[in-house]
Formats: C-alpha cells, structure tokens, sequence
C-alpha cells in the first residue's frame, strides 16, 4: 500500500500473469470487489455478478473478482484454467485477478485493508467465497455483504452510489 489515505485506490493487486495493477486506475468508479470460487455452492453468483457488471458498467461501475482457494479448496486451478470456466460458464467480462488469501498471515493487503474497513459481525474474517465489498467512488469501503447476499440484491445501493 502506497499513499496511507485508507482508501481501495492505495493498492496494488496483482493481475492473473502476477503483473502489478494499480487500483488508482479505478478512481471515481463505484466498485464490488468479491473473492471468488469456482467449485463453490455460490459460484452461480458469477452470472450475477456480471449482470450487475452489465447493467452498470457504462456507468462508472467494476466487479474486481479475487479468485480464492482458502474455503473447501474449492479453487484450485491455476489463473488460466480459472479464467477458462468463467468465460466459458458464466461469459464474464469483469476483471479477474491473481489467486490470492484472504485470511491468515498471507492475506493480500487489499483484502486486510476491506476487514478492517467493514468487519462481518463476528469479526474481520472472512467467512467463505463470495463476500463482497462495495466501494463508493471515493475510494473508500461503503458496505460488506455476506457469500449468501446475491449480486442482484445489492443493485439498488451500487444505484445509489453512482448517483452521488
């Protein structure tokens, strides 16, 4: 993290080849930020997400999907096998990243930064695949929706937050 003003855009993320993406580049965007899975009872909730993506997306609204294997092992491909099955399942067109940890001493500082900001109600932990964080477009951590939340609820508040 660079920058120290406890925003999203202080980040940098790696893409799925492990190069650097600075998440400045997303400023004034409203973004949904998930730690996915594959092999998951939510996983579904892809087709979800690119819903919301398409519906908002030419408003200044990003899904940024983490890929994850820390809950069942139910991610255990590689970047490009990943990619794979979420173009070829659900046609997504929004950002994947790197496989990263959310928990746990190795968890990537993007996602530390997003418990922190809006903890779950029993604790910064995350708690399984498909939790999601909206970011208003100043950067900073508006709300924290649980895995069973699907993307097509959370409409109405990336709504309201493009209209700020």
């Amino acid at each position: 993290m660079s920058g120290g003003t406890g925003k999203v855009y202080d980040f940098t993320v790696a893409a799925p080849s492990g190069a650097p993406v600075d998440l400045a580049q997303y400023r004034g965007k409203v973004l949904l930020i998930v730690n996915t899975a594959s092999k998951c009872g939510f996983t579904p909730q892809y087709k979800g997400l690119e819903d919301v993506y398409r519906q908002f997306g030419d408003r200044g609204f990003e899904v940024l999907a983490f890929p994850c294997n820390q809950f069942g092992a139910q991610e255990p491909g590689d970047a490009a096998e990943i990619a794979d099955f979420c173009e070829r399942n659900y046609g997504i067109s929004f950002p994947l990243f790197a496989k990263i940890d959310v928990n746990g001493e190795h968890a990537d500082p993007l996602f530390q930064y997003l418990k922190q900001a809006a903890p779950g109600l029993l604790g910064n932990n995350i708690k399984w695949n498909f939790t999601k964080f909206l970011i208003s477009k100043d950067g900073s951590v508006r709300k924290r929706y649980a895995p069973l939340t699907r993307p097509e609820a959370i409409a109405a508040d990336i709504e309201k937050l493009l209209a700020e």
